[in-house]
């Protein structure tokens, strides 16, 4: 969201040197402290800093698909103002400096219309993303059998919270269509085991965009650490949302 923000638009190269940023110095973690790197991310982060290019230094091959790339694109949804052609496209753009594989970028498209429908309250919201990912993806550049794979509704048989993006992405609806309110989606979330931090991101950001703000416990609020960095940045996306 920073580098959205501060560069009024996706820059990969800006966005590839703040990731870099976070590894070696603690760049928007909480408490300035980076408790855990992926190993798909850790060699993506090494080849930047080796000079390899944001766009070809994600790993490509089908084995790198871990959910890295899918836990932090939410911003990007909440920044966007164009139609869901071009938020597929940015979505799958960003995945690039950590993630090359195709079907990365598909589950991070579908996060994002997912998102999208639900700021727009649509009553059946990944339907409907789903049925906007079929249709535009291929525009976007999104393969169409990539597109099938992530959205094959056996996905919701087997959730089982783990590293997989494919699987973080259905745990996360599993998690929201079995809770009424944030806490219970979360905590659904967390009840998964394997790979919980991110599950819970990922859930808890659909989640917070359903219940809103008032629908996360006032305990949880006030015991939020790095709360001055969103903060921050909301301000500024407030800022720019009162410009538009």
């Amino acid at each position: 969201m920073a580098s959205l923000l501060d560069c009024d638009g996706l820059d990969l190269s800006n966005f590839a040197g703040r990731l870099i940023n976070w590894k070696a110095w603690g760049y928007m973690a909480v408490d300035g402290h980076v408790f855990d790197i992926g190993v798909q991310t850790w060699r993506a982060l090494e080849a930047l800093q080796a000079g390899a290019r944001p766009e070809h230094a994600g790993p490509a091959s089908e084995h790198d698909n871990g959910n890295g790339a899918l836990m932090r694109v939410l911003p990007l949804a909440l920044w966007h103002q164009g139609d869901d052609e071009s938020l597929m496209a940015l979505a799958a753009q960003q995945c690039l400096p950590t993630h090359g594989h195709p079907r990365s970028a598909v589950a991070s498209a579908m996060l994002c219309l997912w998102a999208r429908a639900e700021l727009s309250s649509v009553s059946s919201s990944w339907d409907a993303a789903a049925a906007s990912l079929r249709i535009h993806g291929p525009a976007a550049g999104l393969p169409s059998e990539e597109v099938e794979l992530v959205l094959d509704s056996a996905h919701l048989q087997r959730v089982a919270g783990t590293g997989y993006v494919v699987d973080t992405l259905w745990s996360a609806r599993h998690a929201l269509d079995n809770a009424g309110d944030y806490a219970g989606a979360v905590r659904s979330a967390i009840a998964l085991g394997n790979d919980t931090d991110t599950t819970a991101a990922v859930t808890g950001g659909i989640a917070g965009i359903r219940f809103g703000l008032s629908g996360i416990p006032q305990t949880w609020r006030e015991r939020l650490r790095g709360k001055d960095i969103l903060d921050e940045l909301q301000e500024k996306l407030l800022c720019r949302a009162q410009v538009l």
